[in-house]
């Protein structure tokens, strides 16, 4: 089948990749020819696992190809996904204008009886909003909403082997619910994951589930702030709590906070979503509100328990930039407002990522020192702050890391250290929630 990807973002390049894998002739569409010309190239722009070689793998076989031209590539295909941005505006809505741009020139240039599939997060009411844009078109435009469900470092196993696959369509669509169904039936062979309904409920699905998942880890943060208090270990609390099979282990991890290009503007978009409606999501909200302020519990543990308030002049490592481990993307990391906090206190910071170094550069310029090796980070370090849990960062040479820093002082934002009783090696250790002594 011959499928058009508009945008070759994360969800358009690893989308575009995984159908061409499936056997599809598929096209990476995009209006910005700068990053078309390094697709070509052979370079990918993101990093993801895997990635790399699967769409080098397609290139080769001729069923995958970038274009900076998507009206002639939209011309060329039966099925045209949309995967650009819709980026919150400042009252937490999404920036719908990429999505009716793509609508607008589909509604132009197709030439033949087409589906038109919402991959983005788009708000309650987009699909119907496309519908109106195309519904003058030549040919019939078949408008279905299908959102993503890819976690950034395990995207292609994530589309290659799906929970499940939401499509929302009109239940009377055959044509779109063949050929919706045709696409996916390669990824859902041993048991059918595809779940039909109708667009609205598809649309809200992807924003509940993300909100859900988001609400797991700010209350288990709460709840860790509150284990500090009464002497409680918020990893015995998740043990207890999470094998309870109504409940489930997965995302009940305390951290300084939930980052990514999802769930923070997932969440608020369903916010503002209700308030449209006249309904107050206060769950959500609430979910909200405490991630923003355990966004900054690092830098307050920093500031307060350890330097008496002072944190000047004080050389802070940092381990960690990107939001979450095997990926580059650092969208709304707890490491930006750490990093953010530290210079405005005065603090001297030095960091390591083992992916996400050119984003951070280009956000701090020389603001920050970053460094290749991760022990260089540490050289005279009055405090080594681990934000996100890379493996390499996991079981590192704690002999090597004391001879270096100024200060043994370790916060673990992640508690991945928290049993390696580092006090018995000298170290001074703080985790989140948990028992350090």
């Amino acid at each position: 089948m011959k499928l058009c990807m508009v945008g070759t973002g994360y969800v358009g390049l690893v989308s575009g990749a995984c159908f061409a894998e499936t056997g599809n002739d598929v096209i990476c569409a995009d209006i910005d020819a700068d990053k078309v010309a390094i697709l070509e190239k052979g370079d990918i722009p993101i990093f993801e696992p895997g990635l790399d070689t699967m769409v080098e793998r397609n290139r080769a076989a001729g069923r995958l190809s970038f274009s900076a031209d998507p009206p002639k590539a939209m011309a060329e295909s039966q099925v045209i996904f949309v995967a650009v941005g819709t980026p919150p505006r400042s009252d937490g809505a999404a920036d719908l204008s990429a999505v009716d741009k793509v609508a607008e020139t589909v509604a132009a240039n197709v030439t033949q009886e087409t589906v038109l599939v919402l991959k983005s997060t788009v708000p309650v009411g987009t699909n119907e909003r496309v519908r109106r844009i195309v519904k003058d078109a030549k040919h019939r435009i078949h408008v279905v909403s299908n959102p993503e469900f890819l976690k950034e470092g395990d995207a292609i196993n994530d589309f290659m082997k799906p929970d499940r696959i939401v499509i929302g369509c009109d239940d009377d669509d055959d044509f779109a619910r063949d050929i919706m169904a045709r696409l996916y039936h390669p990824v859902s062979l041993g048991q059918d994951r595809i779940i039909f309904m109708n667009p609205t409920s598809a649309e809200l699905t992807k924003y509940v589930a993300n909100t859900m998942l988001a609400m797991r880890i700010s209350f288990m943060n709460e709840v860790a702030a509150l284990c500090e208090k009464v002497d409680a270990d918020v990893h015995a609390v998740r043990r207890g709590v999470g094998s309870d099979f109504r409940i489930g282990s997965k995302f009940l991890y305390a951290g300084p906070g939930y980052g990514g290009s999802c769930f923070p503007k997932d969440v608020v978009a369903l916010v503002h979503t209700g308030r449209e409606h006249g309904v107050e999501i206060e769950l959500a909200a609430a979910t909200d509100r405490v991630n923003q302020r355990q966004k900054g519990v690092l830098a307050r543990k920093l500031k307060h328990v350890y330097f008496d308030g002072d944190l000047r002049g004080k050389k802070v490592c940092v381990w960690g930039i990107a939001f979450k481990p095997r990926t580059d993307d650092i969208r709304e990391s707890a490491s930006l407002q750490l990093i953010d906090a530290l210079l405005a206190e005065g603090a001297e910071v030095h960091a390591h990522d083992p992916e996400a170094m050119d984003h951070a550069r280009a956000v701090y310029g020389d603001r920050i020192t970053l460094h290749e090796d991760a022990y260089a980070a540490a050289e005279k370090a009055d405090a080594l702050v681990l934000v996100t849990e890379w493996r390499m960062y996991q079981n590192p040479d704690f002999n090597r890391l004391k001879a270096r820093m100024n200060r043994p002082l370790l916060l673990d934002g992640r508690n991945i250290w928290s049993t390696y009783k580092l006090a018995n090696q000298g170290f001074t250790y703080e985790g989140i929630g948990v028992r350090t002594s």
